[in-house]
């Protein structure tokens, strides 16, 4: 049986020694946070201060800009600090926070495109029902939902894997993951697996099967509607289809990386794979919605 590790830190072995490209990389990942931050900020502002963006869609969008916005927070002060440092030592406080809020993050991004492919759903195919079905009450209380849902599951998950005696503090990543923490047990983990896939099937299959579900019966209506119809109702649904392929192919990418062995790859590799589920939504989310959807971006310039 494997030593008991007491270690008060982990380890994060996945940084790469880049020498004397460590301060461009360090000031290229600070720009991007930057613009990650301010762009989302300009979307949430633009939409809480004009009161003819207040509607479910755009309540809707103002929720995926502030999850950007949190996510980020969650992510870059310590990755920057990292990039910074020679030793990549995080106290174990400190990584079971980063996990909260990185898996939060993750699980209320697909929670609120589920509630945006509902709210699509019911403009395209109930549209004479759509302002009572859909009310701005009813609009914040699935965005809510869409954040307490996963922060009940993931308070659960991280208080397990935090009581877990482990046998190891070395992390194969850049940032702390629960999967990685896990591996590290000393003792069976049947809980934590059992609990953790069905946080994932709550959080991610079942919203993915939803949406889904709603483009499928959205495209049967507009296959028999006129051209005009078709075009109104894909200017509605692009940034959303966007911003839902985007993400399911950073997720998916994480989550079979936490399940292979880094050893076996090309470091580079695996740290762009690993980077993609916190970088690239927040990045194009408000580039998707601010300047595709012409009501947003008016208003944007507008302030701005």
């Amino acid at each position: 049986m494997p030593n008991l590790t007491l270690s008060p830190y982990f380890n994060l072995t996945m940084f790469v020694n880049i020498g004397p490209y460590r301060y461009p990389a360090l000031a290229a990942c600070l720009l991007l946070y930057v613009f990650i931050v301010c762009a989302n900020l300009v979307v949430v502002l633009t939409i809480c201060r004009e009161k003819t963006l207040h509607e479910p869609m755009y309540i809707f969008i103002a929720s995926l800009s502030f999850n950007a916005l949190y996510g980020s927070t969650g992510f870059f002060p310590r990755f920057l600090l990292d990039l910074a440092s020679d030793a990549h030592l995080i106290s174990r406080a400190a990584c079971f926070t980063q996990i909260y809020f990185i898996y939060t993050y993750g699980c209320n991004e697909m929670t609120t495109l589920c509630v945006m492919a509902y709210d699509r759903y019911l403009a395209v195919c109930h549209p004479l029902h759509y302002h009572t079905r859909m009310t701005v009450k009813k609009a914040l209380t699935l965005a809510g939902l869409a954040w307490l849902i996963p922060a009940f599951f993931l308070t659960t998950l991280i208080y397990l894997s935090a009581t877990l005696p482990l046998c190891g503090n070395e992390i194969q990543k850049v940032f702390c993951a629960n999967w990685n923490v896990v591996k590290l047990s000393c003792v069976p983990t049947v809980v934590n697996n059992v609990v953790g896939m069905f946080m994932t099937i709550c959080t991610v299959f079942l919203p993915l099967a939803y949406v889904l579900y709603t483009y499928t019966r959205i495209m049967k209506i507009t296959r028999r509607r006129s051209a005009e119809f078709k075009g109104r109702v894909f200017q509605s649904c692009l940034p959303h289809m966007v911003s839902f392929v985007i993400y399911s192919i950073a997720a998916f990418s994480d989550i079979a990386l936490s399940r292979y062995n880094m050893e076996d790859m090309n470091r580079f590799v695996a740290i762009i794979l690993s980077l993609e589920f916190v970088v690239i939504p927040p990045l194009l989310n408000p580039l998707v919605y601010g300047m595709k959807l012409s009501y947003i971006r008016r208003h944007i310039f507008k302030m701005l």
